[in-house]
């Protein structure tokens, strides 16, 4: 029973983070385009388009520092799912000369990091 409410706690506070992520955003001028796009190899937060940019944003929130920034969970293994599921989308929804890059998005105690251009493919 324990586990089950844990899990549900860190669904939770990772759905709110979200939200508060794309308030954020659309407060900075992005349009929205997906939230929780998934295709075969994986998910990711949030697509918004920025000016010619098509970003793809992993949001990450922490409720404390207990586990180290909330951005450093973004490692080498994710970040390659996240540029394969970046591929397959722009392969079906974009040209060719579509400029895209990787916002990570970190949520701590309530405050807000926006890292542009993270992680390049």
């Amino acid at each position: 029973m324990q586990f089950a409410q844990k899990n549900f706690h860190k669904k939770l506070l990772g759905k709110v983070g979200e939200d508060k992520a794309a308030r954020y955003l659309k407060k900075q001028g992005y349009k929205i385009v997906e939230r929780n796009y998934k295709n075969v190899f994986g998910e990711i937060d949030i697509i918004a388009k920025d000016g010619e940019y098509t970003v793809f944003i992993e949001v990450k929130t922490r409720s404390s520092d207990a586990f180290g920034a909330p951005s450093e969970a973004v490692d080498y293994y994710k970040r390659r799912k996240y540029v394969k599921v970046a591929q397959a989308y722009l392969a079906s929804n974009c040209s060719l000369s579509c400029a895209a890059r990787f916002d990570v998005i970190e949520i701590e105690d309530g405050k807000i990091n926006h890292i542009i251009d993270a992680f390049s493919v």
